[in-house]
């Protein structure tokens, strides 16, 4: 039986992510320490209950406790602890932060959170993002992507569907036009704030076939339970074959000459 097993027992999201199995075995362990502080916990106190109960005990000990077994106690749940966030913690915040992939298979994407949908931005068969301008969001340009930027001219968004292939490591920019949202990718074991006019960064690496629901992880508005997308990995060649077909429509559309108004 491994640490991760009380994960599978509480009915967590299956992983499907290369680094969520080092957040898997950390969480088991603090499932499992939180499992023994629980049964530990309430042992002591059915025995305070019935060691202190009036009929034996007829009048007040006001001097309590005069061992020393409850500091002790107290002093292991905090190195614990501290295991926890020297060991485990902060060095995995640590990969995740700093330790972006720059291989050339690396997919680079945006995410646009608005009331209450999510919108996602590929590069195209260029693999370069447009720039982003908070300020040229509107109607017809619904994650603000600079139209004059020539890296932008085969640019797709695909909305509420987030398509992934699988073992390509993936870094997605975040941001929202209206609120703070929460791009929350649980089977990735990764999440991030989606703030008004600010590009915040994710990245991971799937590693599993399959389709999720994406959620919003923060409270956005009287539609936050509806705001979902979905969340696909599917294979290299088919991701590959998808986004050269929505990649070569967009430059096409983008190519061809705005229809003149007519008087």
């Amino acid at each position: 039986m491994s640490i991760s097993d009380i994960n599978v027992w509480l009915g967590i999201t299956q992983n499907a992510s290369e680094h969520g199995g080092l957040v898997d075995h950390m969480l088991g362990f603090v499932h499992w320490v939180m499992l023994a502080l629980f049964i530990g916990w309430s042992i002591f106190l059915i025995l305070a209950f019935f060691r202190f109960r009036s009929s034996k005990n007829p009048k007040a000990d006001y001097h309590g406790v005069r061992g020393h077994a409850s500091t002790h106690i107290e002093i292991g749940v905090v190195i614990v602890e501290a295991i926890l966030l020297l060991g485990f913690a902060f060095p995995l915040w640590s990969r995740q932060a700093d330790d972006y992939p720059t291989s050339p298979d690396t997919i680079k994407l945006r995410a646009m959170g608005e009331k209450f949908l999510w919108n996602f931005q590929y590069p195209g068969n260029d693999l370069m993002l447009s720039t982003w301008n908070p300020r040229a969001i509107s109607q017809n340009n619904q994650t603000g992507r600079e139209l004059n930027d020539p890296n932008g001219k085969d640019d797709f968004v695909n909305p509420g569907t987030l398509k992934l292939p699988v073992g390509r490591p993936v870094i997605v920019d975040v941001t929202s036009k209206d609120v703070i949202h929460n791009l929350a990718l649980v089977p990735m074991r990764a999440a991030q704030d989606a703030c008004p006019g600010v590009k915040s960064h994710m990245w991971f690496k799937p590693v599993k076939l399959g389709s999720w629901d994406i959620i919003c992880g923060q409270l956005c508005g009287p539609g936050h339970a509806q705001m979902k997308a979905v969340l696909e990995v599917v294979s290299a060649k088919e991701y590959d074959e998808w986004s050269k077909e929505q990649s070569t429509n967009a430059a096409a559309k983008s190519a061809a000459p705005a229809p003149v108004a007519s008087r």
